[in-house]
């Protein structure tokens, strides 16, 4: 006697409670987390410079009675700010989102998908700015032999001294600057080695408390530690590099890279600070220099959501970083 099959008697539906998106941790994106945001009303202006030799030369003299104090002065320059609109847009037609099965929810995912390219977006501009040679004071280059002049050892060998190389350039930035770097930024390869370096794990095995036989977990935090640093920013973002509808090339954003500099936490008049992200709010009304926007395209019988952002990073003070290039093989 025929008996009924499985299918005949269950039809698969989605799982309302599960949805499968690759959408990346947003904790993995740097771009607005190294240097400090500025808020700005025209798309484009000039802004103030000083000239640090004023500020750095030893000008007191003594001063004889009834006499007058010796005089000095500073220099004052401008630089100039552009920022760029971005923009990208998904629609969502009316079919579409009538026939969607639950947990599905067209709106919602392509406000997802939008949001996400902005991060790309702006870690892909955090690399061009900041992250490339010929920007800073000092390119340093990460080789596997014996290093020479502005060469340190790839920090994935195990007789390279990465503690070393941060303390030496820190010293070459105080003192051409007189601000020591405070914040250095991984591309994920370079964290993964400095995770696994035995002069690091010597420094940090500790650091449970005495008598703690607990192995210490490296974490940015403790990096930040044994480099008497500020912060330690790790970028793990990965892009997807292939055209639409050819095969996927994965790889990581920043990449074999690192970016040590001086930062300041928040901008202000004659606080110098190695780069500056200026966001046109003016046009946004956004404190972030973006805004998500959903309208109706009556003759596509759809609605648009829309993402635009507004910004300029600018590298202000090219003295103020030293940028590793190669740092690991």
């Amino acid at each position: 006697m025929p008996q009924p099959t499985p299918s005949d008697v269950h039809v698969n539906t989605p799982l309302t409670n599960i949805s499968i998106a690759y959408v990346q941790d947003a904790s993995m994106f740097i771009a607005r987390r190294v240097f400090p945001a500025i808020p700005v009303q025209k798309q484009s202006d000039l802004y103030f410079t000083h000239d640090r030799s004023h500020f750095m030369r030893d000008q007191m003299e003594k001063r004889a009675p009834g006499t007058g104090s010796a005089g000095t002065g500073h220099g004052v320059g401008t630089d100039s700010y552009r920022c760029d609109v971005w923009a990208l847009h998904e629609d969502v037609d009316d079919q579409t989102r009538a026939n969607a099965d639950t947990p599905l929810a067209p709106d919602e995912d392509a406000t997802t998908l939008l949001s996400e390219a902005r991060m790309l977006r702006m870690e892909n501009e955090f690399v061009t700015n900041y992250m490339t040679t010929a920007k800073w004071g000092k390119d340093i280059t990460g080789v596997s032999g014996t290093p020479s002049t502005d060469e340190v050892k790839q920090w994935n060998d195990a007789t390279s001294t990465p503690i070393e190389d941060i303390r030496q350039y820190k010293t070459y930035v105080q003192r051409l600057t007189g601000r020591r770097p405070n914040v250095l930024v991984l591309g994920q390869e370079a964290y993964d080695a400095l995770a696994d370096h035995p002069d690091i794990i010597d420094r940090i095995k500790y650091s449970g408390g005495i008598g703690n036989d607990t192995p210490a977990e490296v974490t940015p935090r403790l990096l930040a530690q044994v480099f008497e640093l500020e912060e330690v920013l790790v970028a793990g973002g990965v892009q997807n590099t292939a055209a639409e509808g050819a095969t996927a090339a994965y790889d990581f954003i920043v990449g074999k890279k690192a970016l040590f500099c001086f930062r300041q936490r928040s901008p202000g008049l004659r606080k110098p600070s190695a780069g500056y992200i200026f966001e046109w709010n003016g046009y946004l009304g956004s404190v972030q220099g973006q805004r998500i926007l959903r309208f109706r395209m009556d003759h596509l019988k759809s609605d648009r959501v829309e993402i635009e952002a507004a910004f300029d990073m600018k590298l202000v003070a090219a003295d103020l970083g030293v940028y590793f290039d190669s740092i690991v093989a």
